[in-house]
C-alpha cells in the first residue's frame, strides 16, 4: 500500500491503532537500518500492525515486533524479518515520550512507517487503550458520518 503523501512515501499504516488506542501524542523518529532492511522498505514490504516501541534500557527506545520482509536479492546477508530495531531521538523526546508511555495504562504505537527525505521514518503515538464501550462509540459515530455525506451526495444529484 505505497502511495504519495505529503510527508513522503508511505510504506505502512497502522489502521488498527486508532480502532483500538486513543492516541495522546504523536512523535516521528527516525530508524536504524540494514541495506537490506531498506531495499524491503522501498519495495512495500512491511507491516506494523502488531508492532510496539519499548524502552530497552532508558536511554534508548526500539520498535519491537515491525516486520519487515526479507529482502529476496540479498542473498547471505539478509536481516530477520522482526528483529528489534533502534529508534533514532533527542534525548529531550526520549525523555518526555518515555515517561508518559510508563504511566499506567499508556503504551507507544507505531502509526505509520514512510520515508522522507530518503530517510525511512516512524510516526509514534502515546496512546491509552480503549475499551469496548468506546469501539462501539466510535463506530456510529463514524456511520453517522458515511450517511450523512451519502445523504449529501444524493441530496447534490437530483
Amino acid at each position: 500500500m505505497a502511495q504519495k503523501r505529503e510527508s513522503g512515501k508511505l510504506v505502512a499504516e497502522n489502521r488498527k491503532a486508532r480502532f483500538n488506542y486513543t492516541i495522546e501524542d504523536k512523535l516521528e523518529a527516525g530508524l536504524v537500518l540494514t541495506g537490506s532492511e531498506v531495499k524491503s522498505l522501498r519495495a512495500g514490504k512491511a507491516n506494523i500492525a502488531d508492532a510496539y516501541a519499548s524502552d530497552e534500557g532508558h536511554d534508548e527506545l526500539y520498535l519491537i515486533n515491525a516486520h519487515i520482509a526479507e529482502y529476496a536479492q540479498s542473498g547471505h546477508a539478509n536481516h530477520e524479518p522482526t528483529r528489534p530495531r533502534k529508534l533514532l531521538l533527542h534525548k529531550r523526546e526520549l525523555a518526555k515520550f518515555a515517561g508518559k508511555a510508563s504511566q499506567k495504562g499508556f503504551t507507544l504505537v507505531p502509526l505509520r512507517l514512510y520515508f522522507k527525505e530518503g530517510r525511512a521514518k516512524v510516526e509514534i503515538g502515546v496512546a491509552r487503550g480503549k475499551q469496548q464501550h468506546d469501539k462501539r462509540q466510535d463506530q456510529k459515530k463514524a456511520e453517522a458520518q458515511r450517511d450523512i455525506r451519502r445523504a449529501m451526495t444524493e441530496r447534490r444529484r437530483h
